[in-house]
């Protein structure tokens, strides 16, 4: 592996930086991830993969905050993941795996709670919702209470929250799970089309198909560490 550029200032030329990070649960032995490190680069579109338990969704778990990590650093647009890691999270948006919505709202009022969030003013929260509804067939089903939605309502919803606020760094974790053909492929453009926009994405995936038509590089786990990583990693003056 070859060796960062040290500092947030270096940090900042990619949407994240994430250097020598280690998790391991209590009770365990080993690390779920044992000092990895990688980038990814403004414009860019990686791919998390590895078998299941390989670490991809604790790894984005320390990413995002939603885990503490052990030890390492995580840079978000320069923006060191430390603390609270206020000033990184506003950053990024993350779709988790778990569907984290509240079923009594309706999916209107959802959105709207994380926009407020965000500070999202209300013109340009109305146009986003307006633009990635109409994406995700959804137009129909915004003012009804998430708890009437499929799985793969509950999905797209997660994906548009995740959005309002145009985050510079989108994170996914599985986010086809649960999404039919043509919802797959609307997310697959919508991902190509974040990143063209000088934005970076970051997803972890088993799905090979979307691999093969989303992503700029992959980088592969296994047992906590990264095996296959396509594209190497920057150094410092290169």
């Amino acid at each position: 592996m070859k060796n960062f550029c040290s500092g947030a200032a270096a940090a900042a030329e990619d949407a994240l930086v994430v250097r020598e990070l280690k998790k391991r649960y209590p009770h365990t032995e080993e690390h779920a991830v044992n000092g990895i490190s990688f980038r990814v680069a403004r414009g860019e579109v990686v791919g998390l993969t590895g078998r299941n338990g390989a670490g991809k969704s604790t790894t984005l778990g320390c990413v995002t905050g939603r885990l503490a990590k052990d030890s390492g650093e995580v840079y978000v647009c320069g923006e060191a993941l430390v603390g609270d890691g206020r000033a990184a999270k506003r950053r990024l948006g993350f779709v988790t795996d778990d569907h984290a919505v509240f079923d009594r709202m309706t999916g209107r009022e959802y959105i709207s709670f994380i926009a407020d969030v965000f500070g999202v003013g209300r013109e340009e929260r109305e146009a986003r919702v307006a633009e990635y509804a109409a994406l995700f067939k959804m137009t129909g089903r915004l003012d009804s209470p998430v708890g009437s939605y499929s799985h793969g309502m509950k999905q797209k919803l997660c994906i548009m929250g995740s959005l309002v606020h145009s985050p510079e760094l989108w994170i996914l974790d599985e986010p086809m799970l649960g999404l039919d053909a043509e919802a797959a492929d609307a997310l697959c453009e919508l991902m190509h089309r974040w990143a063209a926009e000088g934005r970076a994405v970051l997803f972890a995936t088993h799905d090979a198909r979307a691999v093969e038509r989303v992503c700029d590089r992959v980088i592969t786990l296994e047992k906590g560490r990264i095996v296959l990583p396509s594209g190497g990693e920057r150094v410092c003056g290169g």
